[in-house]
């Protein structure tokens, strides 16, 4: 039999998380954010989800044309615009709608050459200091596109840094809006932490939102809020199996370095799975492990293939036992990814995305 280390994409997880977004701006279209590969889910594994949102937002050309391929008509953005001159042909031949956060890119729109003008999103850098102009010289970038035979309607947007901590987003939206009050065009400023948290706040303009990290069942505030508590699933499940099971005596150690050294006599299992897998070798002892649906933790250092966890919860397990990694474990039980992403010092953002390719994906309901 193959190794048992193995993935379950859940669509009907992002289904459900897609609606949840969308109570909290009822009102709002919605861009499904894709970037990528899908936050690593995939994007073809979530396809039947993520097109009930109004458009679909992502990063790079290749994407872009998977999705047209998957016989998208709605909108496309490009949330960081083109990267080359010759970037915005393609944009032309597949209708896709692009940020344009600085000089260059306008540069190399007035120079284009194309029969249908292209829908562009203008980004004002309120705060965050990445990408987009300062508040000062937005409204002449703004007059620059306008008066482009290229560009067709003009959007405005930005993005906010603290929309998941308490700094909040009061300092940016108000720069926001005074740079862009009276200027026409649809605005999108909403990222999961700010739908979630500020979205139906006083002076939030919800004509598009951008729903990322919520769509897959990570809190996008974790650890002040749960995925559960945001009425969030999980749209990913990793699990293995015990592949070995050892008894130690009390001072017997464990692993690479000898982190770990068992305080009394006790029983290890052996999981298949390592860093080569994705999972985070700096993930310490003491990070969350379901065995049979039993809550336990991790002991000693994480190997390229293998792991091992205290088995003194659950003394009945032994080879072939079923290990959750995060997701769905077996009789309903649940380990939400956030919480092995906080005791490995990381997000869930980072072990979704860094899921190894040898590791096989399946989609459950096919």
């Amino acid at each position: 039999m193959p190794r048992p280390i193995h993935a379950t994409i859940h669509p009907a997880a992002v289904r459900a998380n897609l609606e949840r977004a969308r109570r909290a701006a009822p009102d709002a279209r919605l861009w499904a954010v894709v970037k990528a590969d899908a936050y690593g889910h995939g994007i073809e594994r979530v396809w039947d989800a993520v097109r009930a949102a109004d458009g679909i937002a992502l990063l790079d050309l290749a994407e872009a044309q998977r999705v047209r391929q998957l016989g998208w008509r709605c909108p496309i953005l490009l949330l960081e615009g083109v990267f080359e001159p010759r970037d915005l042909e393609l944009c032309s031949r597949l209708s896709l709608w692009h940020v344009v956060h600085c000089d260059a890119q306008i540069d190399w729109l007035s120079a284009h050459k194309t029969h249908a003008p292209h829908r562009v999103f203008l980004k004002m850098n309120s705060g965050m200091n990445r990408l987009g102009f300062a508040p000062g010289r937005f409204r002449a970038a703004f007059a620059r596109l306008s008066a482009l035979p290229q560009v067709d309607e003009i959007s405005l947007m930005t993005h906010f840094s603290d929309a998941d901590g308490a700094r909040g987003i009061a300092h940016q939206l108000a720069a926001f809006q005074g740079a862009s009050q009276d200027l026409p065009g649809e605005r999108s400023i909403c990222n999961s932490a700010a739908l979630l948290r500020h979205g139906l706040q006083a002076g939030v303009r919800l004509d598009w939102v951008r729903a990322g990290i919520a769509l897959y069942g990570s809190a996008p505030d974790h650890p002040e809020r749960t995925a559960q508590e945001w009425q969030l699933q999980p749209a990913m499940t990793l699990a293995s199996r015990l592949i070995g099971v050892q008894q130690l005596n009390a001072g017997d150690t464990v692993g690479y370095g000898s982190r770990f050294v068992a305080p009394e006599p006790m029983s290890i299992g052996v999981v298949a799975c390592g860093y080569a897998d994705g999972y985070p070798r700096h993930a310490p002892s003491g990070t969350p492990v379901l065995v049979d649906g039993v809550r336990t933790r991790l002991v000693g250092r994480i190997s390229m293939d293998m792991l091992t966890v205290d088995l003194t919860p659950v003394p009945g397990a032994g080879i072939g036992s079923a290990v959750t990694l995060w997701g769905r474990g077996p009789g309903g039980a649940l380990l939400p990814i956030d919480e092995v992403a906080q005791a490995a010092g990381t997000i869930g953002y980072e072990l979704m995305c860094a899921l190894a390719p040898r590791v096989p994906v399946s989609v459950e309901g096919d």
